[in-house]
C-alpha cells in the first residue's frame, strides 16, 4: 500500500476573480496557483439562487481537484437574487442598468457559496446569506454609475467595494461576502483541513 508523502499543503485557487485573490491576502493566505474552472454557469430551471450558488462554486472545485490531485482546492461563487430571481453577471450596459433599476429602492440578497476539497478529496461546503439594500436611485446616478464601467462582469450590473458603496443603504451580513469570499468561513474551512493559517 502506497503512502502519500507529506509536505506543505499546496493551495489552489480555483477562480478567475481578482477579488477573491486580494480578499485571501486579507487573511494572509497566498494561494500556491489560481487555475479558473472552465464550467458551464447557466442556472437550471428553477433552480433557487442558493442552490445555484453552492453548486457553481463545488462545480469548479471538482474540475480543478481532477488537475491537482493531492491540493486543497478553494472555488467561490457569489449570485445577487432579487426574490427567486438570479441576476446575471452584467455584460452590457442594458443589462447592469436593468438590474440597477430592479435592485433600486429595495433589498436583495447577495449568496456566497465556496467549497473547499481537501487533500484527501473531501469536499466541504458553505454558504454566507447576505442582504444588500439600494437607496431608490436616480436616473442621472445610475447613467454615471454606468459611465464608471466598474458594472462590467459583476453579479447584479454593481461592485460593493467601488463606487456603488456611495449607493448602498445598508448591508447585513459579511461585506467580504458580498464581495466575493465570505473570509470567516473560508478562514474555518481552511483550518478545518490542515492548512496553516494564523
Amino acid at each position: 500500500m502506497s503512502q502519500r508523502v507529506s509536505g506543505p499543503m499546496r493551495l489552489i485557487l480555483a477562480s478567475a476573480s481578482p477579488r477573491r485573490l486580494a480578499l485571501l491576502g486579507q487573511i494572509g493566505v497566498a494561494p500556491d496557483a489560481v487555475d479558473p474552472a472552465d464550467c458551464d454557469e447557466t442556472p437550471r430551471k428553477g433552480e433557487l439562487p442558493s442552490v445555484y450558488a453552492a453548486r457553481v462554486a463545488a462545480d469548479k472545485a471538482a474540475i480543478v481537484a481532477a488537475r491537482h490531485p493531492g491540493a486543497l482546492i478553494l472555488s467561490g461563487d457569489t449570485v445577487v437574487a432579487a426574490g427567486r430571481r438570479i441576476l446575471p453577471k452584467a455584460e452590457t450596459e442594458e443589462e447592469a442598468r436593468a438590474c440597477l433599476t430592479l435592485l433600486s429602492g429595495r433589498r436583495h440578497r447577495v449568496l456566497s457559496a465556496i467549497t473547499l476539497i481537501d487533500a484527501g478529496g473531501q469536499a466541504r461546503h458553505r454558504l454566507s446569506t447576505n442582504i444588500v439594500t439600494f437607496k431608490p436611485l436616480e436616473r442621472s446616478e445610475i447613467d454615471r454609475y454606468i459611465a464608471s464601467d466598474e458594472w462590467r462582469g459583476k453579479a447584479g450590473g454593481y461592485a460593493i467595494q467601488g463606487r456603488a458603496a456611495g449607493l448602498i443603504r445598508a448591508i447585513q451580513g459579511s461585506h467580504s461576502a458580498i464581495m466575493g469570499l465570505p473570509l470567516y468561513e473560508t478562514r474555518t474551512l481552511l483550518k478545518a483541513a490542515g492548512y496553516a493559517i494564523d
